[in-house]
């Protein structure tokens, strides 16, 4: 049996679907998603008022965005090894600890980029 796949728009269009659907369900069963989700939410007007030009308010909120990119990556990682099985494996932890860690430097690299941009905008200009 030969299967064809969508091309174009009909591609385009059932792409978009399946990501909107993933949204949704990382942020119906991933706390931490949606804490994450809220806090950037909450700092994007604040990305417009610190950035001075055009690539730090590109840097400010890119740095959002990878959190929350980081934070489905995780979520993907943790629902294949759960899906695996419900036993303890060395690998299944770290799997799932190499995630997590991700997830802590997309964190470290959000706040150095707001802290640098803030440094060099307010504190020393």
């Amino acid at each position: 049996m030969i299967v064809t796949k969508s091309t174009g728009l009909i591609r385009f269009y059932h792409a978009t679907r399946y990501s909107l659907k993933g949204l949704k369900a990382a942020y119906r069963s991933e706390p931490a998603f949606r804490y994450e989700t809220w806090a950037a939410l909450a700092m994007l007007p604040f990305s417009f008022w610190i950035a001075q030009s055009g690539l730090q308010l590109g840097l400010l909120i890119s740095t959002l965005l990878l959190v929350l990119i980081m934070e489905l990556v995780n979520t993907a990682i943790e629902a294949i090894v759960d899906r695996a099985g419900t036993e303890f494996h060395a690998l299944a932890g770290l799997a799932k600890d190499l995630g997590s860690a991700a997830v802590l430097f997309s964190l470290f690299i959000t706040a150095l980029v707001w802290g640098g941009i803030i440094y060099d905008n307010f504190l020393v200009g």
